[in-house]
């Protein structure tokens, strides 16, 4: 998950990021297959850096900062 239905639509198409909306949520979200790696290569290049990372059960957070 990259985003929600209040994200960026141009940074989301970059991405290359599908809206959907989940069984039983009340919001959309946007969604990419690309690995994290890959991800945040594409955003470092939009000129967002990572400022903290921690994960939550099995899922992992990334929070970043544009410059």
């Amino acid at each position: 998950m990259v985003g929600d239905e209040h994200s960026d639509p141009n940074l989301m198409n970059y991405l290359g990021a599908t809206k959907r909306n989940m069984l039983g949520n009340h919001f959309w979200e946007y969604y990419v297959n690309d690995a994290p790696r890959i991800v945040l290569d594409k955003l470092e290049n939009c000129g967002y850096r990572v400022v903290s990372m921690t994960g939550v059960g099995q899922t992992l957070v990334w929070c970043l900062h544009k410059e």
